[in-house]
């Protein structure tokens, strides 16, 4: 292993202190950038699957996608049309002399170009974990979130999603509770704990 393979392990340990930009108007506590790439990992993994994709490139592009924001930083849509960021310069001098640069470099590249399904695949996942993240916003009474939700997300589902997974989840994200999973385990716990000391 090179010694940029450990500065890099160490750079991208760093974008757990790197917010989603939208913190600037949510009032509730947004994701970091490492918490975003976990989640679209597992939302790419199951599009994935059910889509017959190759599994393997998919979550090594969920990975990486959101990689150079260690340099760039996050923008959020309000700051678009007043930021210029070099995501391809940064990208390339992260994984410049890594054992992982060559493939990561082409996979970023076919991420950019949104041709391949697997590319497809992750832009899907990355915009479904905002919708997962509006939700558990709005259950905390984010009014940012909740009207983003009703104003601009059905707008996203039509327009930008690519893979009929992908608008299905995102039909069932609108309907669920961001606090089922746990509210049935607890449930089963207080069931199967009576009388227990």
């Amino acid at each position: 292993m090179a010694k940029r393979d450990i500065e890099f392990l160490f750079e991208i340990g760093s974008l757990r202190n790197v917010p989603r930009a939208w913190q600037q108007v949510m009032t509730g506590k947004v994701q970091n950038i490492s918490e975003h790439l976990f989640r679209v990992a597992m939302i790419g993994w199951i599009i994935a699957v059910s889509e017959k994709a190759d599994v393997s490139k998919v979550l090594k592009m969920c990975l990486i996608h959101d990689v150079a924001e260690s340099r760039t930083g996050d923008i959020a849509p309000i700051h678009r049309d007043y930021v210029t960021r070099h995501e391809e310069l940064a990208e390339t001098h992260i994984f410049q002399d890594t054992i992982l640069g060559k493939e990561a470099l082409v996979l970023l590249k076919e991420y950019n170009d949104r041709k391949s399904l697997e590319a497809k695949i992750v832009k899907d996942a990355d915009t479904l974990d905002v919708d997962f993240e509006l939700m558990e916003l709005a259950r905390a009474s984010d009014s940012v979130a909740i009207a983003y939700l009703k104003n601009t997300r059905p707008i996203i589902r039509a327009k930008k999603l690519y893979t009929k997974t992908a608008k299905r989840m995102w039909d069932e994200i609108q309907k669920a509770d961001p606090d089922v999973w746990h509210k049935a385990l607890t449930q089963n716990w207080v069931k199967n704990s009576k009388g227990a000391r």
